[in-house]
């Protein structure tokens, strides 16, 4: 099953979203600051990545804009998740995120689905997208 790496410094947060998508059957490695966020990304190579905005040591958008800028990282799909306003999800998307969520939505809605379908649509995306690539790639 596909890994997930959450960066948020909220523990509640990270324990529930871990705890969510660990039964959705993904295999979840959570990080509470933006640099050890870098680090394990290089180290590890998850499937997607749920990035928080407001983080310690290096803010989500540096971490997003460094993930995008290292070869080894590029690829993988971010999510953010703020608490920041939806104003900011285009300049983020610009930024190489393919999806936002504000946390006030998720939390009011209650119920993990819609973030877990949404790591589903795009994880399908993306592998879609890559196989894609590498069909092209061989002819």
């Amino acid at each position: 099953m596909a890994s997930i790496l959450i960066v948020e410094d909220s523990r509640f947060l990270r324990v529930a979203s871990e705890r969510a998508l660990t039964k959705a059957g993904f295999t979840v490695i959570t990080t509470s600051d933006g640099e050890e966020a870098l680090r394990v990304a290089i180290d590890k190579i998850p499937d997607l990545i749920l990035l928080d905005m407001l983080l310690p040591k290096l803010a989500g958008q540096e971490v997003l804009r460094q993930l995008k800028a290292n070869n080894a990282t590029a690829h993988i799909p971010v999510v953010v998740l703020s608490s920041l306003s939806q104003a900011n999800a285009e300049k983020l998307k610009e930024d190489g995120a393919v999806a936002y969520f504000e946390k006030s939505h998720l939390l009011l809605e209650g119920s993990p689905d819609l973030l877990v379908k949404t790591i589903e649509k795009i994880l399908a995306r993306h592998r879609k997208e890559s196989s894609s690539l590498a069909a092209r790639s061989q002819d």
